[in-house]
Formats: structure tokens, sequence, C-alpha cells
């Protein structure tokens, strides 16, 4: 049996290579002779820049930032090998992510991206042509102010001074003073890999999409989506047009609108898996397996809406290979990743526990829920209709 184990990583609990490597002990237990393919898989969140720098033989490069809440954080960047330009990796991530913002200061109103802006500086200093941004798993909702505010750019109020760092202080937005902007993002090719569903307002907007995961009451919702409005309205007057509409565009809203506040400043937004899967192997891969295994920390309606879990199924769908998903938790409206082409999903949890016990047993979980998943499916293989 040829199976492929292509899994994303467990928000706060497992990377993609720990999520991969516990499903193939599950999977060893009941085909120990089974021929795996374990592909871990990024979506430009937590661990991309890694993997990808081991992907292309490329380095890691430390570099201490300013994280989301102001206090000083180790991140890096990537550098990576092979042919081409000469590219980094800027995993936000790194510097902004949720995991760096601790629990009791959960406030998507006054985070900042303003060290996601000091890793891109830093990437042009190490001199590459090309910075590939990677979005995902942010702890952020100022639209990518704090990163231009990094790369020089000066936000003011009516009075000529300068707005506080955070998403709500936008709605003070006055002008954007660009004379500073580091000149060599002119120069530089600037992607950014996000999710293409993620738009910056209204109300499929990230302010009410993603601002409650992140810590925001109803009454912030509001005053954040008012505020990342005027963002996009002042962007498109003093930073002149860019193809893109920073409002409802395609990928304005990814990573908490980060992806406007670079488009504004010459990025290309583009789909994550365009991007991201071009380092690794998988389309072959899934071509020949018997079956294919994927895997989130949570299954539930934004599954379908460019996830990992779905995109390794559209993909195994084009040589008619069966797909099954797991996940730590189930969650609304599950159902509709059948439609993306997941034949079969299942949860780990072996039943009701903390979330604290299900994060210091994640591996031995997965394992488990693993072998039990594909008990059943052995099992319904070996089922003969009756007639």
């Amino acid at each position: 049996m040829r199976i492929v184990i292509a899994p994303s990583g467990f928000k706060e609990s497992l990377t993609a290579d720990e999520v991969a490597a516990g499903i193939a002990r599950g999977v060893r237990r009941v085909v120990p002779d089974a021929s795996i393919a374990t592909i871990p898989l990024v979506d430009g969140g937590e661990g991309s820049a890694r993997a990808l720098a081991a992907a292309t033989g490329g380095r890691v490069v430390p570099h201490r930032v300013t994280g989301p809440v102001g206090a000083p954080v180790d991140a890096h960047f990537a550098v990576l090998g092979g042919p081409g330009p000469r590219t980094a990796v800027v995993e936000m991530a790194a510097a902004a992510g949720l995991r760096l913002v601790p629990r009791g200061a959960r406030d998507p109103g006054l985070t900042t991206t303003y060290g996601v802006g000091e890793l891109i500086g830093a990437a042009l200093d190490a001199g590459v042509d090309r910075v590939l941004v990677g979005c995902g798993d942010s702890g952020t909702s100022d639209g990518g102010a704090g990163a231009l505010r990094a790369l020089g750019a000066r936000l003011l109020d009516t009075t000529g001074r300068e707005l506080a760092q955070g998403g709500a202080a936008l709605e003070r937005l006055d002008r954007i003073d660009a004379s500073g902007l580091d000149p060599r993002l002119a120069k530089a090719e600037l992607l950014v890999a996000c999710n293409p569903f993620n738009v910056l307002c209204g109300e499929n907007g990230v302010a009410r999409v993603y601002g409650p995961q992140k810590g925001a009451t109803a009454a912030q919702v509001e005053v954040l989506d008012r505020a990342l409005c005027r963002w996009a309205r002042v962007l498109e007057r003093d930073l002149g047009p860019t193809g893109v509409d920073l409002r409802t565009g395609l990928g304005t809203g990814a990573s908490g609108g980060l992806g406007a506040g670079l488009a504004a400043v010459g990025a290309r937004l583009l789909p994550r898996f365009e991007v991201l899967l071009e380092q690794v192997d998988l389309d072959r891969l899934l071509a020949g397996a018997d079956l294919v295994i994927t895997a989130e920390g949570t299954i539930d309606r934004q599954t379908s809406r460019g996830k990992i879990p779905a995109e390794v199924a559209r993909r195994a769908k084009r040589y008619g290979r069966p797909v099954l998903a797991l996940a730590g938790t189930i969650g609304p409206d599950a159902h509709l990743v059948y439609g993306s082409g997941i034949d079969a999903f299942a949860g780990i949890l072996p039943g009701p526990m903390p979330l604290t016990e299900a994060i210091s047993r994640s591996e031995e979980i997965l394992a488990d829920g693993a072998e039990r998943a594909l008990r059943m499916v052995l099992l319904g293989t070996a089922l003969t209709p009756v007639a």
C-alpha cells in the first residue's frame, strides 16, 4: 500500500513535520510494510521559512525584532538555496504570530506588524533580489501599518502627530508620509503568499472573520473594520493606485490586512499554494498513491476556503485518489469539505479533555487517532456489499 501523508501543522501544538511523523507512526501499527511518503506542508504560517530553507538547501537567519505587543522577540527569515533569483522568505508569524501574544494581552486593536517590516528590511540588507512574505497564524489586525512604519512610512493624525501602534488607531489616520519609505522596496520583487479568500473590509473582512479568534470583542470588531476601511482609503489616496482594490481585493485581508499594506508598496498578492508548493514534489507523489492522508488542527467551514487539506484533496482528485483528513477538533460546517475532494474526515481526540492536556499529549493522541481511522478505512475495504 502506497500512502502519502501531507498535513499542515496544528497551531500552538505540533509542527507540520511532527504531525506527519505522528500519523506515520499510527499508520505503521496497522500496515507495517506500507510505502509511506511524508510531505509536511506549509501555508505561509509558522514553520514556513525553516521548511522552505530545508527543502532548497538554504539557511535560516536569526534576527531580533519588535514583537506584536511591543516587546523584543527572537525571530528569523530564510535565504533559499537553488537556482533563480536570490530569495528570502519572511514568515510573518515569526515576528507577529498569535503565539507571541500572551493570552492576557490578546487585543488585535493594539498588536502590531512592526517586526514584520523589520524582517523585510533585514532580508533586503542580506542582498536578496526577491522577498517572499508568508502570511498565516497572525496575532495582528493592523492592515500592515506597523510593517510600513518599520520600512519608513509615517502615519499621521489631523494634528500631524504619529499614530499609536495597532489597528484601532487607524480610525484616526489623516495622511501617510511616504517620503521616508525604504527605496529598496521599489527595486526588489516583493511577493505575498496569501489565502486569496481573505479580504480586508466588510462582512467577510478580517475584523469580522478573524478578530474574535485574536481576542476582539463584538464592539472591537466594529472599530477594527471601520479603521481598516479608512486605512485602505488613505493608502490608495496617498500611495497611489496598485491595480488592487485594497478593501475587497483577493488576499488583501491576509494576516490581519498585511496583504493590503504590502500591496500598497508594490507587493504582488499571490495564492499561497502557487508559490509555496513550487518547492515540493507533491503532485508526482499524489499520482502514485493508494491513499492520501492530510490533517489540520480544526476542520470546519474555513477548511475548504484555501486551507492545506482542501488543497491536497483538490490535487489528489486530479488523479482519482481517495483522501482522508484528520483533525484535532471538528468544527461547524465541517461537512463542506466533501465538496473540496475530501472523502472522509475524523477527529483524533479519544474523548473530552482540557485543551492543556490535549496539547501536552498531542503526539500520542495523533498517532492513536491515525491508527483508529486507518483501521476503519481498511474495514470498509473488506466489506462485500450484499445484493
